[in-house]
């Protein structure tokens, strides 16, 4: 009877005052939950598809020759604002100049939303600025190809390490994003690197490789734009002809950086084998190899037609993104003690305490009460 009345008076306390940093412990989880994971994760998922769009339609500049539309003004489109000319070449580079500044601002946007949102200490944080960081750069060599000339039909050795450098660039923005996503969707946002250190290093150069696929895969692109073929015979003896030109030669490199980058592939799928819930990812991210195999191979024998580029491109973003995530399942664990964690115990402990006084005073009156009625029952 005692212990009963003395429960009853402890729930009694914390239910009389639910403004009680007691009562806070128990809605900040869902508070978290709904302004930082639901509100933010489907932004920084559009984020990302609306950045995808943006590198296609940069792919689809360079494809169809369209860099120079805008001649070598940057920001300026031939001198003006807006474009008075109505040809088809200046459209397609000022519309990709459009695109790419409004990326800036809901990129920027989204860094602030995520500050705002999570806390200390959190990783998505760190990803959301480095995104930023990222395509500020990306603008940045941009605008370099512009200002140099470096656009178009040029074929110097300038054009094509500014687009190697370009093409690796957006493939760090687009991991930088989608993980900045990816945590923010997720409930636990802090983690530790539990790999070794020679296993740390063959994730690194395995990332490494996949993004050389890119970006010899832009020299071939690049290429074969400047110069067109109309048989298969004569784009190979193209690449293995001394006559022919650098970048011509150069293609050769994406086919041996495809063999070593689809090794890492494997190797990574080999190490995920004993990981929980990644038998639908791997089959994924194996589908999503071979798809790009086969896209390649028939952007061979086909010579390359736009819209088979940009769908090689297309599968080759989003085969990316599978293996960022799958690199990062195996390079870190969530931490399971994080601050916020400890945040949190902290208040319900100072909470406890802070009560201490009215427990003991209510459980002293029961006390006394009891005492009375034994008395008078005696």
């Amino acid at each position: 009877m005692l212990t009963q009345r003395i429960i009853g008076t402890t729930v009694n306390v914390a239910e009389e005052r639910p403004r009680s940093s007691v009562a806070k412990v128990n809605l900040t989880p869902a508070t978290i939950s709904k302004t930082g994971s639901v509100s933010v994760g489907p932004f920084a998922w559009f984020v990302v598809a609306y950045n995808i769009a943006v590198i296609l339609w940069g792919a689809y500049v360079r494809v169809s020759g369209s860099g120079a539309g805008c001649g070598s003004l940057w920001p300026l489109c031939n001198g003006e604002i807006l474009p008075s000319g109505t040809q088809s070449q200046t459209l397609i580079e000022f519309v990709h100049r459009v695109t790419s500044a409004l990326s800036l601002v809901i990129v920027s946007f989204l860094v602030v939303w995520c500050w705002r949102r999570t806390s200390k200490g959190d990783w998505a944080r760190y990803s959301s600025v480095c995104g930023l960081f990222l395509l500020f750069n990306e603008a940045l060599l941009g605008a370099l190809l512009v200002l140099s000339d470096h656009v178009g039909l040029d074929p110097s050795a300038a054009h094509a390490l500014f687009l190697c450098l370009h093409f690796g660039n957006t493939l760090l923005l687009l991991a930088a994003l989608t993980l900045t996503a990816r945590w923010l969707s997720n409930r636990e946002r802090r983690f530790v690197v539990v790999r070794k250190p020679h296993e740390r290093i063959a994730i690194g150069l395995g990332l490494v490789s996949v993004m050389a696929i890119g970006m010899t895969g832009s020299l071939a692109s690049l290429g074969g734009t400047i110069f067109p073929v109309g048989s298969l015979r004569h784009a190979l003896m193209q690449d293995f002809s001394s006559s022919s030109h650098v970048l011509l030669r150069l293609r050769l490199l994406h086919p041996v950086a495809a063999v070593i980058g689809s090794l890492y592939v494997l190797w990574l799928l080999g190490n995920l084998q004993g990981k929980r819930d990644w038998s639908a990812s791997r089959l994924v991210l194996g589908a999503t190899l071979m798809a790009q195999i086969v896209l390649g191979l028939m952007n061979v024998i086909l010579l390359a037609p736009v819209w088979l580029q940009m769908t090689h491109l297309l599968v080759a973003e989003l085969f990316w993104i599978l293996l960022v995530f799958a690199s990062a399942e195996l390079l870190l664990v969530e931490q399971q003690w994080s601050g916020l964690a400890r945040e949190r115990t902290s208040e319900v402990t100072w909470g406890a305490l802070k009560h201490m006084p009215r427990i003991r005073s209510s459980f002293m009156k029961i006390f006394e009460d009891d005492q009375k009625e034994t008395l008078r029952a005696r």
